[in-house]
């Protein structure tokens, strides 16, 4: 999508833009969805969300084959998108509790549903950057909405029995509520979204400016930017597999603020790089710290999060994560319109490391807060 948008108008701050409208309806629609999930029954919202997403992804797809795609559409459906997600990522990550059976396996499962989520969205823009160069957009967009044919045939496989629900006679206004103070009001959790959201407004934005470095700092087309994102990628790999020679989440807060300081200093440096091999190594040391350092965050929140308030907790995890991120995306695309993108990417890995020493500095408090429950 990134690079359709920058091919047809040649703008950062569209590329922003685009990013926004994707992701803004997750910040005002996903404390909501929070209580739905705590609610109703996940499965079934889940493959309602993945339906229609297969659906827009179609309609993208059409627009783009035969040639009367325009700004407007992918903003429009941008839109749609970020509707669909507010409403799946709180019922799918509360879901994973009621998939796993043995308690004992809860923090693997946690961590391995954040693996496998996290890498695709990081594997699957590196495989889309290589197809845009042999076989164009379109082809790129129709198979993501033939991939959805594969998740729904999963989805209605699954046999598991919902967790029983008490009838509520709250308000849901009054639900959300419960569930912010909750979260906020719990130190650690607050902590970790806290840090979340900050690596997200400054920091993940750098996928929005891949196009620029692929194509204006390091002069290569969509194949240079799939190599970079495959980069990304192989770095998110190693984090997940760091994470799983782990036995279990303990020592998880200490690891975090190492995690989003290597991300900091990775972007610092691959902004400085003018060399492809180099930017290559360097955008894999992100991707390393991203990877870790957001997975341990979900890992650890959904450890100690009570059963009741999951949904709602999640809910302000995605928020975190991808709430925040639109206007992390608008923000770097009008400052890579003023100051130059390799800039832009500087200011946001400082602004990284200086989150992981605030949050180091909470550690002591955070594990005392965290043993009591």
């Amino acid at each position: 999508m990134s690079w359709l948008v920058y091919r047809l108008t040649n703008s950062p701050f569209l590329l922003g833009l685009v990013g926004f409208t994707g992701q803004i309806p997750t910040l005002f629609l996903a404390p909501y969805a929070g209580v739905l999930a705590d609610r109703l029954n996940r499965i079934r919202i889940i493959k309602l969300m993945q339906f229609l997403s297969m659906l827009h992804a179609l309609a993208i797809a059409i627009l783009v084959l035969t040639k009367t795609i325009s700004v407007w559409h992918i903003i429009l459906l941008s839109i749609f998108a970020g509707i669909f997600t507010a409403f799946n990522n709180p019922a799918q990550q509360a879901f994973v509790v009621e998939m796993v059976e043995d308690k004992k396996d809860l923090g693997n499962a946690i961590a391995l549903n954040s693996f496998m989520f996290n890498s695709a969205r990081l594997i699957g823009p590196s495989v889309a950057g290589i197809l845009i160069a042999v076989v164009g957009e379109g082809i790129c967009f129709l198979l993501n909405a033939i991939s959805y044919i594969a998740v729904l045939i999963a989805l209605f496989a699954m046999k598991v029995k919902p967790k029983q629900k008490t009838a509520s006679t709250k308000r849901i206004w009054e639900e959300l509520k419960d569930g912010a103070a909750y979260a906020f009001g719990f130190a650690p959790i607050r902590n970790l979204l806290l840090l979340l959201s900050l690596v997200s407004l400054v920091g993940m934005p750098y996928t929005v400016l891949m196009p620029i470095f692929a194509k204006n700092i390091l002069g290569g087309g969509p194949h240079t930017l799939g190599f970079l994102m495959a980069g990304v990628g192989c770095g998110a790999i190693g984090g997940a597999v760091f994470l799983a020679s782990r036995k279990n989440a303990q020592g998880l807060e200490r690891i975090i603020p190492i995690a989003s300081t290597i991300f900091g200093v990775g972007l610092i440096t691959f902004s400085l790089s003018r060399m492809f091999l180099l930017s290559f190594i360097l955008i894999a040391i992100s991707g390393f710290g991203m990877m870790v350092q957001n997975v341990s965050s979900n890992t650890l929140i959904q450890t100690i999060v009570d059963d009741d308030k999951r949904g709602r907790v999640m809910s302000f995890h995605s928020m975190a994560f991808m709430g925040i991120a639109p206007f992390g995306s608008l923000l770097a695309g009008s400052l890579a319109s003023r100051i130059g993108a390799p800039n832009t990417l500087i200011i946001g890995g400082i602004a990284c490391l200086l989150g992981a020493i605030a949050f180091a500095s909470q550690l002591s408090k955070m594990r005392s807060r965290m043993s009591r429950t």
